[in-house]
């Protein structure tokens, strides 16, 4: 559950994360932080990120700033009261992208829109055998980070990928911050995709930029 409450509100602070824009930007231009060795992290360029293992390409809008390895970093620490399902393996679970509209720790007048992909070990959750049974520990930490349903899981489609959806709202003073996650089960892996904005409009335009492909097979290029 650590894992999913890291995910599950990700316009958050980040802890750790200091660093300015600009030295962010420089520091994840190639390959993103590796998950583990049997899950490809994906790379990223030309505001693209794409994952072959997963069949993932996902457009970052022009000027966002990326936090992937400060997401990770809490992964690497040892943590003695860690329960079994993340002490077992404290790389089973990891941010694969995260990228901001601005960097979290800055104040601003907007909701900070956001797009996070992650990965965990479906071992983490024995009996998990669909993708919509991923969005029940999603939506209870959401919940109790402040934010209300606002549409109960659903299919979608994108392209020939059938998702598992759910949608989140949550009033910030006077702004109202939108949350859309998508999941799908993988190589032994839920994967979920979160995006947030300011209007359902803006969450569906960077869903929008989200495209599947036949994932590569093992030993092919």
């Amino acid at each position: 559950m650590w894992f999913v409450a890291m995910v599950a509100f990700v316009a958050t602070v980040i802890p750790g994360s200091g660093q300015s824009s600009s030295s962010s930007n420089s520091k994840h231009r190639g390959a993103v932080t590796p998950s583990n060795s049997a899950l490809e992290p994906g790379t990223i360029g030309n505001n693209t990120y794409r994952n072959n293992s997963l069949g993932i390409t996902c457009q970052v809008p022009l000027g966002w700033v990326l936090r992937t390895d400060d997401m990770n970093a809490g992964d690497d620490d040892s943590d003695t009261n860690a329960t079994p399902a993340s002490s077992s393996d404290p790389k089973q679970g990891r941010v694969l992208l995260a990228a901001f509209s601005r960097p979290p720790e800055a104040r601003g007048e907007d909701v900070n829109a956001s797009i996070v992909i992650a990965a965990e070990s479906v071992n983490a959750y024995p009996g998990l055998k669909e993708a919509a049974q991923y969005l029940g520990p999603i939506a209870e930490v959401a919940k109790a980070q402040g934010l209300t349903v606002a549409h109960q899981p659903y299919e979608i489609a994108i392209g020939a990928k059938p998702l598992a959806r759910e949608d989140f709202q949550k009033d910030v003073g006077s702004r109202v911050m939108r949350q859309s996650t998508l999941v799908f089960l993988a190589k032994g892996h839920a994967v979920s995709l979160t995006f947030i904005g300011g209007t359902e409009d803006e969450v569906d335009e960077l869903i929008g930029a989200l495209t599947f492909t036949a994932p590569a097979q093992a030993g092919r290029p």
